[in-house]
């Protein structure tokens, strides 16, 4: 496979795909022999982003992190993708203006289907007011107002949301397979 580095950027709430679908892209990219890493929120908290809470200013630090690795990772040839909630706009903004190849992926999804599809029962714990600075409950979340791929994680297939991942970014010769 033929690819340049690029950063693969999936925001949007908790439980709405972008871990899974970020996955997906990943196998299939390595299973045609390109040089990928993928940074997950949740992982990135643990280890780069340790002692960093959940206020405006530690989101925002830890996002700026991801997508200060995400850029050194892709302008050395290693398609990136990143699967963080990133909820504030500005900042996903201020990172884009840093890469050279950046391509936002809004996965949307509805709060009900969250809620429904919550296995932890952190959206419950939330509404309940026993989670703080809960992102789309308690804490606000951007979308993105352009983003380069939209997927509904309430109204499409896995399969279909990365499928249409795949074929956007063939589109956008970001990959050949």
């Amino acid at each position: 496979m033929q690819h340049k580095g690029f950063t693969l950027w999936f925001t949007g709430l908790s439980g709405a795909g972008k871990t899974t679908i970020g996955n997906m892209i990943m196998e299939r990219l390595q299973n045609a022999g390109a040089k990928v890493e993928i940074l997950d929120g949740d992982v990135v908290r643990t280890n780069l982003s340790v002692g960093l809470g959940f206020s405006k200013e530690d989101r925002d630090t830890n996002v700026r992190r991801i997508g200060f690795v995400s850029e050194l990772l892709a302008r050395n040839g290693v398609i990136c993708i990143v699967a963080a909630i990133s909820p504030y706009k500005a900042i996903r903004d201020e990172i884009r203006e840093k890469h050279e190849n950046f391509v936002e992926v809004f996965a949307s999804c509805e709060l009900d289907a969250l809620i429904e599809r919550d296995v932890k029962g952190l959206y419950k714990m939330a509404l309940e007011g026993r989670i703080e600075n809960f992102t789309g409950v308690s804490d606000p979340y951007e979308p993105p107002t352009d983003p380069e791929i939209m997927f509904r994680s309430d109204k499409e297939t896995p399969e279909g949301s990365a499928e249409m991942v795949w074929n956007r970014l063939v589109e956008l010769e970001l990959i050949s397979p």
